[in-house]
């Protein structure tokens, strides 16, 4: 058996591969439905985060309006505290969100750092019926140990991109200082979100790498962002990624990974419903929606509706109850 054999989730690399050539979308389109069909959940679940840290990052990721090596206008504050995290995950539970997720700016966490986030945690534990993730950078072990302990159960770290591309985006770190981290925490049983964004000038064998290694990594969510080009950014002048790609290529991630829930994020509200109902078709399950982190996210009710017309089930905000 090789690398290009099938397996259950049913394609390999080269007819992958040959599956986004134009004179192919119709059938790349209708073979990532029915694997949608017949391996994805019909529940359609929903997260939140907060911008618990923001801007003035030591990284030099292209596409990122935090990253201080560029000038972006964006905005900077410190940590936030317990308090406003306490505050958004109410609302986000209000929302019908399943879980929302602290994220901040930057490498990683300096010890101080992890215990004002542990301390949310447990804040935000005892205020709200709702599952509790973080996106903190890069992590080690004994880290990762005082998160878990204080509540935290899923860690967020995208691989971005490519592993061919990435260091053409980023210099400051690398795939495999994310690999590291994403092993820690499966190690110590925690749930993974691992995905990217597309639109940053992958070319089609890069996407199909992309989906690859999204697979080897094995995460329990994959949130799909589309490049939102920043002004300021190296990428400024990439444009809006053309609707059609981005149907292509959630319907090339679903196929390599059939049953794992495929997330709207990033450059969902530049998307018309359109465009995100036939990602919907493909195989986006789940989403992020709320304010993101610099630009706007998409409105809850709005997915929803979305999601229950293509025939999932959502949990119900509070409104609605």
């Amino acid at each position: 058996m090789t690398d290009e054999t099938r397996d259950v989730g049913g394609i390999g690399r080269e007819e992958a591969l040959a599956l986004l050539a134009p004179e192919r979308r119709g059938e790349l389109r209708e073979r990532a439905h029915e694997t949608t069909l017949r391996c994805v959940e019909r529940r359609f679940d929903f997260c939140a985060i907060i911008n618990a840290r923001s801007g003035r990052c030591t990284e030099n990721c292209k596409w990122c309006a935090q990253s201080a090596h560029w000038k972006t206008g964006c905005e900077s504050y410190g940590w936030v505290g317990a308090e406003a995290c306490v505050k958004a995950a109410k609302e986000a539970e209000a929302n019908g969100a399943d879980r929302i997720g602290i994220v901040t700016s930057g490498r990683g966490l300096s010890p101080s750092d992890v215990d004002d986030v542990c301390a949310a945690l447990r804040a935000m534990r005892n205020a709200a019926d709702i599952g509790l993730c973080a996106s903190l950078g890069l992590l080690s072990e004994p880290d990762l140990i005082k998160l878990r302990d204080a509540g935290l159960q899923r860690i967020h770290c995208n691989l971005e991109t490519s592993p061919s591309l990435f260091p053409s985006l980023c210099s400051t770190h690398s795939v495999a200082e994310k690999l590291a981290t994403l092993r820690a925490a499966k190690k110590l049983g925690f749930q993974i979100c691992c995905g990217g964004i597309i639109g940053m000038g992958e070319t089609d064998e890069q996407l199909v790498e992309f989906a690859f290694a999204l697979k080897e990594i094995a995460p329990d969510s994959i949130p799909v962002n589309v490049l939102h080009p920043i002004p300021g950014t190296p990428l400024a002048e990439r444009g809006i990624l053309d609707p059609e790609r981005v149907v292509d290529s959630v319907a090339l991630l679903r196929l390599v990974n059939p049953s794992t829930p495929l997330r709207f994020a990033g450059g969902r509200r530049d998307m018309t419903d359109e465009t995100a109902a036939k990602c919907i078709y493909v195989g986006m399950s789940a989403g992020i929606a709320g304010p993101l982190l610099t630009t706007p996210g998409a409105d809850f009710d709005d997915d929803r509706e979305l999601a229950v017309r293509a025939g999932y089930t959502v949990r119900k905000s509070q409104n609605m109850i």
